[in-house]
């Protein structure tokens, strides 16, 4: 008995291994598109404007398709679901820069934000189901990874870029890579299988009341994350007389400053909780603001962008694993959560601008901090029911030590 145990022990922790090796290898994809876009926007001869109008389409495209990773990931397995989407994922890569004109990229972008979409919610909802299993937080480091795969991705691309490289064959060579670290990926994720009285998710269903209100919370830390990494260069460029070379370098600091409060955000989360964890955050996402709004100097700016960063780092993980556990259909609510975040994600750079040529930047920035604000009041949404304790030894899935029957743990 001793002995399964550690055994089931093992699994679970490759199975943690391997569902970041995932997250890891998904903002791969999208550092890799990130970098080459310049290229993408000259190859297929498109205005800024009409660019502008094609990147709308990764976000309707995921939106419209999220609701379908529970019901493909019912049919035919957790880990073979998510086996095909994310495969599906690293292959739409090359779709963008084939497309030669604005209707073949923004077509090209929809299917890439279709499949972004679905195996997001898909590897969401095994790590949401891994945590569970091992009875600690590890949402918020998943998501540090994808801050990793995103930031590797993007010099992988920076340097293509540098050397003068087609994005087509980049791309293509990038795809074939990450397709393949994918695939090694998920043999090691958990396989959980559905509970026997368990019906097949709807293929489409607006999100459950659970999944709009912890949705809320999530919209309010994208919109104060979009907002900042978009719009802090300007920012201290424009309202602030910064160099061109500060302004770059805020934006990077502040993806870094995502990335490491996410990798660290864990234990953090364990030792005093989801809602106290998010309310902390939400402070210090506030006051970073108020210093974004009233700073006199650009030193004081990217303080405050620091500090927006630093606050909302853990929020995102924390939704989709309050959602995982909110109701009997985890991939649902997670999918309900995911396209509230997607949605304030796409709106966050265009409203921020729209309110800037309406007013001011820095009126702007004060709507962001009232928004960041919302996360002290509101994170009580965010206490759900403890997780599972580990899986017992008996009766457990030889592939992964995971009890066969049972289904996602509400």
């Amino acid at each position: 008995m001793a002995a399964e145990t550690v055994l089931s022990s093992e699994r679970l922790r490759r199975a943690r291994f391997a569902v970041a090796a995932v997250f890891c290898v998904h903002g791969a994809v999208t550092g890799s598109f990130a970098t080459r876009i310049p290229w993408i926007q000259e190859h297929a001869g498109v205005s800024a404007g009409q660019l502008g109008l094609a990147l709308a389409f990764p976000a309707l495209g995921a939106s419209l398709a999220m609701p379908l990773a529970g019901r493909i990931s019912h049919r035919f397995g957790a880990r073979t679901a998510l086996r095909g989407l994310l495969a599906l994922w690293t292959l739409a890569l090359t779709l963008p820069s084939l497309a030669p004109n604005i209707w073949g990229l923004s077509a090209a972008l929809f299917v890439y934000g279709a499949t972004a979409g679905m195996s997001d919610v898909a590897m969401n909802a095994l790590g949401v189901e891994t945590e569970n299993r091992l009875g600690r937080s590890i949402m918020s480091s998943l998501h540090g990874m994808w801050s990793v795969g995103a930031l590797l991705g993007s010099a992988a691309g920076t340097v293509a870029a540098h050397l003068g490289g087609d994005a087509r064959v980049h791309h293509l060579i990038a795809a074939l890579v990450l397709t393949a670290l994918g695939l090694v990926c998920c043999q090691g994720v958990l396989d959980p299988a559905p509970a026997e009285e368990e019906e097949a998710p709807p293929r489409f269903a607006l999100p459950p009341k659970s999944a709009l209100v912890i949705g809320a919370i999530g919209f309010c830390a994208v919109f104060a994350e979009g907002a900042s990494l978009d719009w802090s260069a300007v920012y201290l460029r424009d309202e602030l007389g910064g160099s061109a070379g500060l302004a770059a370098a805020s934006t990077t600091a502040f993806a870094l400053t995502m990335a490491v409060a996410r990798l660290a955000g864990d234990r953090v989360v364990d030792r005093f909780g989801a809602v106290r964890t998010v309310r902390v955050g939400g402070v210090a996402a506030t006051l970073g603001g108020i210093m974004v709004v009233v700073a006199p100097n650009a030193a004081v700016a990217m303080a405050g962008f620091g500090l927006v960063g630093l606050g909302v780092a853990v929020v995102v993980p924390l939704a989709f694993a309050a959602a995982g556990r909110s109701g009997p259909n985890p991939s649902q609510a997670i999918a309900g959560v995911a396209t509230i975040t997607y949605t304030s994600g796409l709106i966050a750079p265009s409203a921020i601008g729209g309110i800037a040529d309406a007013t001011s930047l820095v009126f702007s920035f004060g709507l962001v901090t009232l928004l960041a604000f919302g996360l002290v009041l509101g994170a009580g949404v965010l206490r759900t029911a403890p997780r599972a304790a580990a899986a017992a030894p008996a009766g457990t899935d030889a592939g992964t030590g995971a009890a066969k029957s049972a289904g996602p743990v509400g």
